[in-house]
């Protein structure tokens, strides 16, 4: 009789425990990044390019990081500057927050003007923005094929100057997860670096 009881005790207690112990886990647990704007659309996708020291850089390099990307190009005389000016101090304030986290995020500048964009002219234009801001050039055809895959705008004015031309683009803060599949996006509407920092402590995990 004895036996049944301690018996049932020891059920009693175990599944108290076991409670306990779920109930910790869900008190204590890291909560979920809620979805981005991004989630679920199918923006993205491989490519191969050459980034400002003359080498081959593919989409797979930065897997396991997340990739926060600007198209643009480095002629433009106000926009892009102004932009990468703010996601370079966007990031390096959530970088001083979270090292460890700031360390998974690749930034990443592609250029919508390869033919004046070679990696020599990227190379000391990306250097302005941020130490780790990699900087990524093509031939026409593979920049056609990755700004089509990222749904950017892009085209070229003409204004009667073969060198000092335009480009009409879309201007946009892409952030992509570490399968690369793309999360969230601020548009240069209002961009501000608080804007770049909220958004990394709010997705990046």
């Amino acid at each position: 009789m004895n036996s049944a009881k301690n018996l049932r005790l020891w059920l009693v207690l175990g599944v108290a425990v076991l409670l306990a112990a779920g109930l910790g886990w869900m008190r204590f647990a890291t909560p979920q990044a809620p979805p981005g704007n991004l989630a679920g659309a199918s923006l993205g996708g491989p490519f191969s390019l050459t980034n400002q020291d003359g080498k081959t850089v593919r989409d797979t390099d930065f897997a396991g990081r997340y990739r926060l990307i600007y198209f643009g190009y480095g002629f433009c005389p106000d926009v892009c500057p102004t932009d990468l000016a703010l996601v370079g101090r966007g990031l390096k304030a959530f970088e001083a927050q979270s090292p460890a986290l700031g360390a998974k995020v690749a930034p990443i500048f592609i250029t919508i003007d390869p033919q004046r964009d070679t990696p020599a002219a990227l190379k000391p234009f990306v250097a302005a923005f941020h130490p780790r801001l990699v900087g990524l050039t093509g031939t026409p055809a593979q920049i056609s094929a990755v700004t089509r895959a990222y749904g950017v705008y892009a085209r070229r004015m003409d204004t009667g100057d073969a060198e000092n031309y335009l480009m009409d683009h879309s201007a946009m803060v892409y952030l992509y997860g570490p399968d690369g599949r793309p999360i969230a996006f601020l548009p240069h509407q209002g961009l501000t670096a608080q804007a770049i920092t909220q958004m990394l402590a709010t997705h990046v995990g």
